[in-house]
């Protein structure tokens, strides 16, 4: 999927303040106003960067000094052995000599290539960061915020910070909207410049969209952009729709969590963070390999029902680290075990959403795919277009004042608002329970490549079309429904159970295939359940 950014001149810092340069190709979309929140704003903006630069992925330890070592000893080793006969002794010892001069001569003519390869590499990750990360940050402008958004280099980290306008002063300019923003190594060094004594303004350049004229530097970008980042954006709008379970903790706690993974280093797995909830209890942490306990006396759990759930991937909290002193308090939002974690940082009027997959190497895009488990009520183009049509008038809304307004069911709003996050034109916003508009690229995503986000989607339709599913008991009840059925699958029949909620989420589930016994919901729902969901809607 190629998408073309041009940026009218470059971000830049100056006396005056920060400026940024947006994407002219898109509707015009710009802020201008004055920093009320320094200090605040630049330890977030800079827990915002730490995601852009996160990547927890396994990298194999570099053994090339050690090869190249061992290739030198290895004709000395061999020397010495052959030098035990004495009649080869001069003979050997006059072919080592060459070899060692041919091996000076060559580590001579290849300096220069590699310490010029080693500062290209080290001037190109400082002054053009964009050839290094893909995709430039999101900023939406908003009546009542502007957030950033952002994802890590391996995919498993999203990072959000939405400032409310307390944060600034003396507004001048804006137009609601969203744009990419072009973004350097050297704006991020700016941003640890910012103090409380000196004034700063924040600019999304409304110059950028103005008639250019000769002179002016204008940079145009036509980037290939892989379709998993555009897919983990769309995975993390949809996992924050589903129902989870939700905490608080102190930024005192945040700072304990971090302090023990800093203090240890497992040797061994597992490597999970084992949350223990007791209703009315203080949320209980217990650090595996070495079950140490961490007790959260001031953060009570108040849910009904206990609970026992485990996240992998807690090294990546670091990146909350530069929050904890401006924090005033985190909210936690765990789905279940080995699923995505939501961590809320209240900063105020502004606020810090860090979204992680299961695990770091479990990424958003490629292994949860949790659109499968959002409402899949069909929707028609009509009522579609009233729904996005009022939500693009007001730029925010919740789901109730949108039904409320348009006389529809709250569930078929709902559902017409995720079949919009999937295309990248919608945004759950997960702190405030209401829904944003926001257009990840310039144009919606082609239905065609989203049609089957994935191939289990594809076989449940082929499931279905083929007559191989049986819905043996569909009964709707208070809290949602229950569905009851069996696929036949290459001659083998699977038993499949699955509870819905109030909104058609899913939320439980049973199937007798290997994935599910393998995997559970963790990387989403298999074909079967899939495919006994779309029989029993077309049932009903």
């Amino acid at each position: 999927m190629q998408v073309n950014y041009r940026y009218q001149g470059k971000s830049h810092a100056s006396e005056n303040g920060l400026s940024f340069a947006p994407d002219s190709l898109r509707p015009p979309a710009f802020f201008v106003g004055e920093l009320k929140q320094k200090l605040a704003f630049r330890e977030a903006i800079s827990a915002l960067h730490n995601v852009v630069v996160s990547d927890m992925r396994f990298k194999p330890k570099d053994r090339t000094a050690y090869f190249t070592w061992l290739a030198g000893e290895e004709q000395r080793l061999l020397a010495e052995f052959i030098a035990q006969k004495s009649h080869l002794q001069q003979e050997v010892a006059e072919v080592s000599g060459q070899l060692k001069a041919l091996n000076t001569e060559a580590v001579k003519i290849l300096a220069p290539y590699n310490r010029a390869q080693k500062a290209y590499f080290d001037y190109l990750y400082k002054e053009n960061i964009d050839a290094w990360y893909v995709l430039d940050p999101v900023i939406t402008v908003h009546p009542d915020e502007v957030f950033f958004e952002c994802f890590s280099e391996d995919e498993s980290s999203y990072g959000k910070l939405s400032c409310h306008y307390d944060v600034f002063e003396n507004v001048s300019d804006q137009a609601f909207g969203t744009t990419n923003i072009d973004y350097s190594e050297g704006l991020y060094q700016a941003f640890q410049k910012i103090r409380d004594y000196r004034h700063t303004q924040l600019k999304i350049d409304p110059d950028g969209f103005a008639l250019r004229t000769d002179g002016i530097d204008c940079e145009e970008k036509k980037i290939d952009l892989p379709d998993s980042w555009v897919r983990g954006f769309l995975q993390v709008s949809s996992a924050m729709t589903l129902p989870m379970v939700k905490f608080t903790l102190q930024p005192m706690d945040i700072h304990n969590i971090c302090f023990t993974l800093r203090r240890k280093k497992e040797r061994g797995g597992p490597r999970a963070l084992r949350f223990e909830l007791t209703p009315g209890q203080p949320v209980k942490i217990i650090f595996e390999p070495w079950n140490e306990t961490l007790v959260c006396p001031r953060s009570l759990y108040q849910g009904d029902t206990p609970r026992v759930i485990r996240v992998w991937g807690r090294r990546r909290l670091h990146i909350l680290e530069r929050l904890i002193p401006v924090a005033n308090k985190f909210d936690v939002c765990l789905l279940d075990d080995g699923m995505p974690s939501f961590w809320i940082a209240d900063l105020g009027a502004m606020s810090f959403t860090l979204g992680l997959s299961g695990w770091s190497a479990n990424d958003w895009s490629a292994q949860g795919n949790f659109d499968l488990l959002a409402p899949r009520q069909e929707v028609d183009s009509t009522t579609l277009a009233r729904v996005y049509q009022a939500l693009a008038a007001r730029h925010l809304a919740t789901s109730g004042q949108l039904a409320a307004e348009l006389g529809l069911e709250e569930s078929v709003v709902k559902a017409a608002l995720m079949g919009y996050s999937q295309h990248g034109q919608v945004l759950y916003d997960l702190d405030k329970d209401l829904w944003r508009i926001r257009a990840l690229c310039r144009e919606p995503i082609p239905l065609e490549q989203v049609r089957f986000s994935h191939k289990r989607e594809e076989k449940a339709f082929n499931f279905v079309m083929a007559g191989l599913v049986t819905v043996e008991r569909c009964q709707a009840n208070a809290n949602g429904a229950e569905i009851h059925g069996a696929v036949l699958d290459n001659a083998v029949r699977y038993p499949v159970s699955l509870t819905l909620d109030g909104d058609q989420r899913l939320i439980s589930a049973e199937c007798g295939c290997y994935y599910f016994h393998q995997n559970r919901l963790r990387r989403g729902p298999c074909e079967h359940m899939l495919a006994l969901r779309q029989a029993a809607k077309v049932k009903a």
